[in-house]
């Protein structure tokens, strides 16, 4: 499959894309097995630490890869059904706000993780070569189905090095 976005793209989202390597159902699968290792060898104490001030916690950043794989699936999913409505962008820090991620245990939020990232997976099987070159406007941006999928991998292993490098 080919990684490249259109040329509208947001810049940022290259940076995701180039971390995921491979077919792209490969790489959901393998790197959230490796986020799924770290995630239960975080205990509670550690999973409340938040290394700046402003800064969110373990908790509070898995509950928005959550969040935002559960956004970029259902874009992925009307774009791939050659829907041509326009989707909005999401505020991010606004979601972590009310989200109550740190109310609930590190275990509740891998196991829902794990489960948001089957629902990814299948859905991303189920596509075709074609359906995965479909493209849509998100955020104002033109992206194609597969890119959506390869941000669902790079976001993810991005957050998980900042994890491994700021939090443990």
């Amino acid at each position: 499959m080919n990684k490249s976005a259109p040329k509208s793209f947001p810049a940022y989202y290259n940076y995701y894309i180039e971390l995921s390597e491979g077919e792209l159902v490969d790489s959901l699968t393998k790197a959230h097995d490796t986020t799924q290792i770290i995630l239960t060898r975080i205990s509670e104490k550690q999973a409340m630490y938040s290394y700046a001030p402003g800064k969110w916690t373990i908790k509070e950043m898995v509950q928005h890869l959550i969040d935002s794989e559960r956004i970029y699936a259902y874009r992925a999913l009307r774009f791939a059904r050659h829907d041509e409505t326009e989707l909005s962008g999401f505020e991010q820090d606004d979601y972590a706000a009310v989200a109550g991620a740190n109310e609930r245990t590190m275990a509740d939020l891998a196991h829902e993780f794990a489960m948001v990232r089957n629902s990814t997976v299948a859905l991303f099987e189920s596509f075709t070569p074609d359906m995965l070159s479909r493209e849509g406007v998100a955020n104002q941006r033109r992206v194609t189905v597969e890119s959506i999928g390869r941000v669902c991998v790079g976001h993810e292993i991005h957050h998980l090095n900042i994890i491994k490098s700021k939090y443990l």
